[in-house]
C-alpha cells in the first residue's frame, strides 16, 4: 500500500480508500466485516462513509453502514488504527426522513454528528464532510449550473462556524466538502482565512475516465491550495470494467438492481468505455485496474475511493495500487479523452 498526508492536515491515509455505501444494502454486516478485514490486511487504513448510507438511501436501512463499521471496530479493538471519513447530508426530498427541514445549519450538523458518533461507537471522526451543498448548484450528474440565489440555503459562514465548533470540541479532527464546485471550495477557504476558522482539507467529487470535468477548473484550486481530491466513482458505477458493454446487464450488478443509475450508460459513454477497455487489454491489463491506477496517479488525488460488493472485486481493485501506468499508456488514454472528452459529466 502507498500512503500520503491528506491535504493541509495531520491525517496519514492509504492512497486507496475503502468505500462503504453498499453495506446494509447489497452487503450484509458479515460481508462488510470480511471486506474490512481483507482491506486492512492489505494496508488500507482509510474508510469513507456517510450518515445516509447505504445507497440507495431509504428509511428502513438508514445508518446501517456506520453501524457495521462500528461493530467491526468494537470487535477488532482498532479504532486508533482507522481513519474514518463520514458526511452530513444536505437538503433533499430523497433524505427527508432523516431530519425535518434538512439544512447545513448548526442544529442539523449537530444532530448528524451525534448520530454518526453513536452508530460508529467512537467519540471522534477523523474527517467530517458536507455531503452536498445547501445551495442549488450542479452536482449528482446535473450538467449545467442554474443560478438561483434565492435558494442559497444556509450561509456558508454559518456552516463553517458549526463545523469549527465540532473541531474545537474534539468531535472532528478535519473537515471537507463533497460534490462541491471551484467557487464553493474557494469561498470556504476564503471564509476560513478571514475568520480564523478551520479550512477544508479535502473535496470528494466524482472523477473517472468518463468524467474528468473537474480538471477544467477545480484541479487548479486543489493544487494551489493543497486541498486533496477524494475521488469517488473511479469506475463510473462499474461501467469502466466493461461489464455493461454490448447491452450486457449482469445479474446482481448495481445497474441491474437500480435502474435509475444510468449516468454513465449513454451512447457516448459506451463508445468511450469500449475504447478504454480495448486499450487496457492491448497492454495486458485488467480494465478496472487501469481505470483505477489512472485516478490514483493524479497529483491532486489524496484518496481513490474504491467499492466492491464481492471479495473478488475487492481483491482486484486493491491490486490496482501495484500498477503504475507508463507515459505511453497515459498518452494513449489522453488521446481517447481528447477524441471523446467527458462523455458522461
Amino acid at each position: 500500500m502507498k500512503y500520503n498526508q491528506l491535504g493541509n492536515s495531520d491525517l496519514k491515509v492509504s492512497r486507496i480508500c475503502l468505500g462503504t455505501m453498499t453495506w446494509g444494502g447489497q452487503n450484509s454486516e458479515k460481508q462488510a466485516h470480511e471486506q474490512l478485514d481483507y482491506a486492512f490486511s492489505r494496508g488500507v487504513n482509510f474508510l469513507d462513509t456517510a450518515e445516509m448510507y447505504p445507497i440507495p438511501p431509504a428509511q428502513h436501512h438508514y445508518g446501517d453502514t456506520e453501524r457495521f463499521i462500528g461493530s467491526w471496530m468494537k470487535k477488532r479493538g482498532n479504532r486508533e488504527q482507522v481513519v474514518i471519513a463520514s458526511k452530513v447530508a444536505g437538503p433533499g426530498a430523497f433524505v427527508s426522513y432523516i431530519r425535518e427541514d434538512m439544512r447545513l445549519d448548526r442544529s442539523n450538523i449537530r444532530a448528524a454528528i451525534e448520530g454518526s458518533l453513536q452508530r460508529l461507537g467512537t467519540d471522534y471522526i477523523d474527517l467530517y464532510q458536507l455531503h452536498w451543498p445547501d445551495r442549488v448548484t450542479n452536482f449528482f450528474g446535473q450538467h449545467d449550473y442554474r443560478h438561483k440565489p434565492k435558494k442559497d440555503g444556509t450561509p456558508l459562514l454559518e456552516t463553517l462556524e458549526a463545523l469549527s465548533e465540532l473541531v474545537k470540541e474534539g468531535l472532528v479532527r478535519q473537515i471537507g466538502v463533497s460534490n462541491e464546485t471551484p467557487w464553493g471550495l474557494m469561498r470556504y477557504l476564503a471564509l476560513a482565512e478571514q475568520h480564523d476558522l478551520p479550512g477544508m482539507v479535502t473535496v470528494q467529487n466524482p472523477y473517472n475516465l468518463l468524467n474528468r470535468t473537474l480538471e477544467v477548473g477545480l484541479t487548479e484550486v486543489l493544487l494551489r491550495e493543497n486541498v486533496d481530491l477524494l475521488a469517488y466513482s473511479p469506475l463510473a458505477f462499474g461501467t469502466l470494467t466493461g461489464k455493461y458493454l454490448n447491452g450486457q446487464m449482469p445479474a446482481g450488478s448495481r445497474l441491474a438492481l437500480y435502474k435509475h443509475y444510468v449516468r454513465y450508460i449513454t451512447e457516448a459513454g459506451m463508445k468511450a468505455t469500449e475504447q478504454y477497455v480495448e486499450l487496457a487489454r492491448d497492454h495486458g491489463l485488467e480494465p478496472n485496474q487501469m481505470a483505477l491506477a489512472f485516478v490514483t496517479q493524479q497529483p491532486f488525488v489524496g484518496g481513490n475511493i474504491i467499492g466492491a460488493t464481492s471479495m473478488e472485486q475487492l481483491r482486484s481493485n486493491l491490486d490496482s495500487i501495484e500498477l503504475t501506468l507508463s507515459d505511453d499508456l497515459l498518452t494513449a488514454i489522453d488521446k481517447i479523452h481528447l477524441d471523446r472528452p467527458n462523455p458522461c459529466p
